[in-house]
Parts: structure tokens; C-alpha cells; sequence
């Protein structure tokens, strides 16, 4: 009989800490539904005592979206409280702490003396602090899980001691992460084998692996895990996440979906949602997936070579081991224009994952009219690029109200803007080293505000010579980094939005942390 594995999707916490990823609290909201409409088990919805933000993007998932939702938190009380008054309002609610286990960490984080002098003293403070902690954890939920952080280079005998400490303090599921993406599959799996063979209460926890792609094995030491007794996996959409990223949702399910002979394992993953929540995920986070990734790239289902193309018109399992539609991918285009309608546009906005409220459909359906007279055909892909600028403008402190630019080979280019912000609007003009430096340094002199710039990308999400083009913009405010995106069939335009979206994004945590300092009950935790 088949084995269920749950799975554990760590987009929003783990993915959104990608270099250059920055969601917003209502992209993670539309996420987390769309997650669920994919049918995994675990959403893990955030780090809440990191910023007041990550704090009521977790609440807003707890109170809207009804599958597991797990908040991480260190293995510190405050996180740990802090972790369950942003979930307490969810059906289903589990508080996820970890604490460091391998040397390189346990020196590296527990150096002082306060923690003890010697390695072996360092060790039992941090297998008492876990076991402290997993049993305070406990006191406000059941469901309890524990993270050995660096698992993959841990001591296996001193590992075994920590997992069976949190197991006894009460935590339900054991994750075992390769941190640092160090190990090669048949070591992890082995690592795995011995925790089931050394750990005497291991059978009262489900045993969990979180792998890193640093190596680019992530996906295979997961498989490994589960064959050595692992029953749940961490991934995330895409792959993203920390450094080279985390093992591959799509990847993983549907190794197991089409190497049924293979594994004696099953997922409740609708396999058809992965590629509409594929690009659900790329276009709010801003990160492209490449054309020749696995399973829902741009190329995984294409063949140029003409024995390819031969061998797939004879028969079509000469080439492909699964058919585009298992995944989600129609081959059927669907084309809207000006004349197709609120209900049109609705239903195929439904059938891409988005579910909209009525006003918010309003919104979305008078810039799709806009779009539609500059580009008379409105594709899937349009729509998923339109649908990630109305999020951005469900938050707009600053928007973009008028540019002027030009620019020549023979001249200085020049810009002139309009910014409005909270009704009032403010116009200046400025030049600059290029057209786009020109109307950054307009928006600075409108707003009477100066940014770093870390880096400034473009991209065409769309394809002909119509195409809607994407900027994102990372800056430095303060210290912190925020990401930006614009889209428009003019780079200009989605450039100045982008570099709007960046401050508001900065304006979203300012006023986020001074609307949960307000909540008294929150105070105390933040």
C-alpha cells in the first residue's frame, strides 16, 4: 500500500528570502490561496517576529486560507509567542522553531562563554534550550515542529540526542534540513536510516527533510530521505530560496507522479494547478524562471530537433515522459480583447488561480480595458503580468500619475513627472546619465527623497512587438533592501512604477509597524 507524503511548502517564508524577492502582504495572501487550491498540506507563512510585516502577512493567511499554517520562530521565547499570535486565529495552526546543531553553528552563534567554554558545554546548552523551548511551544499548540538547523553536517550521535530531547518535550514532527545543500543522497539517507534506528521515540514524530539546492541535489536527497523513513518534504514553487534555492515542489511530485514504478509514495498535490501556481509565483516575486527548468520552464515540453519532432509526431511518449496538460499547461490559447467582458475576463482569471472580490475585479477589469486598446490581443501571460501590478497598486502610497522623457543620441535626456501621493500631487523635472537616470532623479526631486539604487533589471514577460516589459528595482532605504516591479507595454512608464513600488514598499513596513505597536496585545511580542 502506497505511503502519503505531506507536503510542506516553504515558499513564502524560505523562497521569499531569494536575493532580489521581496512579496508584499497581499501577493502572499493570493500565494497562500493559490497554494491551497494546489492541495499541499503545510503552508509555512513566515518568520513573524522578524518585522512587523512578515507578522500580519502570516495573520491574513491564518485568517483566509484553511490548510496547516506554520509560523517559524527560533527557539527563543519571544519568537515563539510572537509565532503563535500571528496563526492563533487559524483552523489548523503549528509553530515551527529550530535551533543550531552543527559545530560550524553551534561556534559560530554560542561562541561566549555565557554558553559554556568547552564545545561539549556549548552542545548541552543548546540541547536543553531545544527541549525548553519545544515544551514552551507546546503549551500553546499540538502541533509542534523542531528544526535542527544544519542537520547536514551534524554530528550524527549528537544529533540523535537533540532530535530525541524535542520528541520528548513534545514536538510532532522532527525536520531534518540539509542547510547548507552538503550532502550527497546516499549520505543523507543514511543520516535519516540511523535517526529511525538510534532515536527510541522517533516513532512518535513524523520525520521531515528540508534540503538546499547548493549542489543542485536538493530534489534528489529528498527522495532519499523518504525512502530512509522521511514522510514529509519542504520545498518551495520553483525551487527558490536562500543561496541556490530549496528542493523543487514540482519537481519532487511529479518524480514520484511519473516513476510510479519506482516509489511506493503518493502526494494530494493537483498535479494541474503547479504550472498556473508556477507563474502565480514568478510574477509577484519578480524571479524568472529559466526557459530549461524542469517541468515548468518555458522549454520542458518543446523540441526543436527534427528527431525529436519526427519521433514526436509518431508516437509522443518517444520523448516525453508526461504530457503538458498533467501539469497544467493547455495547449489551447485563449485570446481576450476590449469586447470580451467582466464575466469573460472573470472565468479566465478563475481558471489561472486569481479569485478577486467583485471591487477589486472593477479595478483589475478597467486597466484591462486599458491594456486591450494598446494591445488589441490580451494572452494568459499578460493577464498573470497584469494581475502582479494590481496587487502593487492595492498598496500604493506614491503613484505615478504623468512622465515626459527625451531623449536622442544628440541630446541631454530630460525627464518631467507626476507624483501623487495621499491626494496631492507633486511634478518636477531632472536629467540624468540616460532616460531612465533622468526620470529616477525627477521622482527624487518631486518627492523631495533620495534612494540607492542596488539594481535595475528588465525583462519582456510577454512576447511580439507589443510585449509588456517588466522592471524591477532593488534599492536600499535604511539599511533595509525592498524590491520593486512595473509593467507596461512603455519600459519607461514600468520603470518609474517600479522605482514607486520600492518606496511604497518601504512605506508598507513603516506604516505596518506602527499599526501593530498600536494593538496592544501584539506589543508585547513585537
Amino acid at each position: 500500500m502506497k505511503e502519503k507524503i505531506i507536503i510542506f511548502d516553504t515558499t513564502l517564508r524560505d523562497g521569499e528570502q531569494s536575493p532580489g524577492a521581496s512579496l508584499s502582504i497581499l501577493e502572499k495572501v493570493e500565494i497562500a490561496k493559490q497554494l491551497a487550491k494546489l492541495r499541499v498540506d503545510v503552508i509555512e507563512a513566515g518568520f513573524p517576529v522578524s518585522s512587523p510585516a512578515q507578522f500580519e502577512a502570516v495573520k491574513r493567511i491564518s485568517d483566509e486560507v484553511g490548510v496547516v499554517i506554520a509560523a517559524l520562530s527560533r527557539a527563543k521565547e519571544i519568537d515563539i509567542k510572537t509565532a503563535f499570535e500571528s496563526i492563533k486565529t487559524a483552523s489548523k495552526k503549528r509553530i515551527h522553531t529550530f535551533s543550531s546543531t552543527s559545530d560550524y553553528h553551534i561556534l559560530g552563534k554560542f561562541g561566549s562563554d555565557k554558553y559554556g567554554k568547552t564545545l561539549a558545554e556549548k552542545r548541552n546548552t543548546v540541547l536543553q534550550m531545544s527541549y525548553d523551548m519545544v515544551q514552551y511551544a507546546k503549551t500553546f499548540c499540538n502541533d509542534i515542529e523542531f528544526s535542527a538547523e544544519d542537520a547536514g553536517r551534524t554530528d550524527l550521535t549528537y544529533l540523535a540526542e537533540v532530535v530525541e530531547a524535542a520528541i520528548e518535550a513534545g514536538a510532532t514532527t522532527i525536520n531534518i534540513p540539509d542547510t547548507t545543500g552538503y550532502t550527497i543522497p546516499d549520505e543523507f539517507g543514511y543520516k535519516i536510516a540511523e535517526l529511525k534506528r538510534r532515536v527510541k521515540n522517533i516513532d512518535k514524530a513524523i520525520i521531515s527533510v528540508h534540503c538546499h539546492n547548493d549542489l543542485g541535489l536538493a530534489v534528489a536527497n529528498s527522495i532519499s530521505g523518504i525512502e530512509n523513513g522521511a514522510r514529509q518534504v519542504e520545498c518551495t514553487i520553483n525551487g527558490i530560496g536562500e543561496r541556490a534555492g530549496n528542493a523543487s515542489l514540482e519537481e519532487f511530485v511529479m518524480a514520484l507522479n511519473v516513476r510510479k514504478d519506482k516509489f511506493n509514495f503518493f502526494t494530494d498535490i493537483n498535479t494541474k494547478e503547479i504550472f498556473n501556481t508556477s507563474r502565480m509565483v514568478s510574477a509577484f516575486s519578480g524571479i524568472l524562471v529559466q526557459p530549461n527548468k524542469a517541468i515548468v520552464g518555458q522549454n520542458a515540453f518543446a523540441h526543436e530537433s527534427g528527431i525529436h519532432q519526427d519521433g514526436m509526431l509518431k508516437n509522443r511518449e518517444t520523448y516525453e515522459i508526461m504530457t503538458p496538460e498533467s501539469v497544467g499547461v493547455t495547449k489551447t490559447m485563449i485570446v481576450l480583447g476590449r469586447h470580451s467582458g467582466r464575466h469573460g475576463l472573470k472565468k479566465r482569471l478563475a481558471e489561472l488561480g486569481y479569485s478577486p472580490t467583485e471591487n477589486e475585479l472593477d479595478k483589475i477589469y478597467a486597466s484591462f480595458l486599458k491594456l486591450a486598446d494598446k494591445k488589441k490581443e490580451v494572452y494568459d501571460d499578460d493577464l498573470r503580468t497584469l494581475m502582479g501590478d494590481e496587487v502593487y497598486k492595492e498598496s500604493n502610497n506614491y503613484e505615478l500619475m504623468y512622465i515626459n522623457v527625451n531623449s536622442g543620441t544628440s541630446s541631454i535626456p530630460t525627464a518631467t513627472v507626476s507624483v501623487k501621493y495621499k491626494e496631492k500631487e507633486f511634478s518636477d523635472s531632472a536629467t540624468g546619465d540616460g532616460p531612465v537616470d533622468a526620470l529616477f532623479n525627477a521622482i527624487d526631486r518631486a518627492i523631495k527623497k533620495k534612494f540607492k539604487i542596488e539594481s535595475y533589471s528588465v525583462r519582456s514577460v510577454t512576447s511580439g512587438r507589443q510585449a509588456m516589459g517588466e522592471v524591477v528595482v532593488r534599492m536600499l532605504i535604511n539599511e533595509k533592501r525592498y524590491s520593486g516591479r512595473g509593467v507596461s507595454t512603455d519600459i519607461l512608464e514600468a520603470s518609474a512604477k517600479a522605482y514607486l513600488s520600492a518606496i511604497n514598499q518601504n512605506e508598507i513596513f513603516i506604516n505596518e509597524a506602527e499599526k501593530i505597536k498600536s494593538q496592544s496585545s501584539i506589543t508585547e511580542v513585537i
